[in-house]
């Protein structure tokens, strides 16, 4: 490789960390891969912690932080909120790379930034919005992390077959529900519902605050 930067490194690192996961992730394969010695990579990232910070950083980049120009602030966080999800679920090694991140990088801060200065347009407290941006990743990192959809059709009807036998006067509720608990939902309307229920709580909280 005639150049190599902290971004060309990172950027494959994702790539293998995607399509294998973490674990596949080596000094030793990268160097392999992109045609350099293990030390050229040192160079760029001292240690493993530091490349997986460079990977985090590589996936956050791609979030989409939304223009000022005057806009409520509640659909520009909107929007803030599902173009990060959106990101972790093209990079399926995003939500274990945000989890582990350590370093505050630059996109780390980018989106940081966005976020608490909406939250403040909203009549937050610096305080109050820290927690609310801290719940806000944790929410959008477990949704992308649980992804909707993945169980078989076979599995599916021994879970509905399970509920249907349940005693009705004791599990009222769970029988009815038997269909949509065991079906395999869809990936869209169950990414759609978190974002909506995330929104819910950060407007019922703002609803009780004088605007900024």
């Amino acid at each position: 490789m005639d150049t190599l930067t902290p971004g060309a490194v990172a950027a494959r690192a994702l790539e293998i960390a995607d399509a294998e996961g973490l674990a596949a992730v080596s000094m030793r394969r990268l160097a392999r891969e992109l045609g350099v010695t293990p030390m050229a990579l040192y160079w760029h990232f001292s240690t493993k912690e530091a490349l997986l910070d460079g990977m985090a950083d590589r996936v956050l980049a791609e979030v989409d932080l939304p223009e000022g120009g005057g806009a409520p602030w509640r659909p520009r966080l909107e929007g803030l909120l599902r173009s990060f999800l959106d990101v972790l679920r093209r990079h399926p090694a995003g939500p274990d790379l945000l989890t582990g991140a350590g370093e505050l990088t630059e996109h780390r801060l980018l989106v940081q930034e966005s976020a608490l200065g909406l939250l403040a347009e909203a009549g937050f407290s610096p305080e109050e919005a820290v927690q609310v941006v801290g719940h806000a990743t944790a929410t959008l990192v477990s949704l992308a992390r649980n992804q909707a959809g993945r169980a078989d059709e076979r599995r599916a009807r021994e879970v509905l077959a399970h509920l249907l036998a349940l005693p009705p006067d004791r599990y009222p509720h769970t029988v009815e529900a038997a269909g949509p608990i065991s079906a395999c939902s869809d990936p869209d309307t169950y990414f759609a519902y978190g974002i909506a229920l995330l929104l819910a709580g950060i407007d019922a909280l703002a609803g009780v605050r004088p605007p900024a």
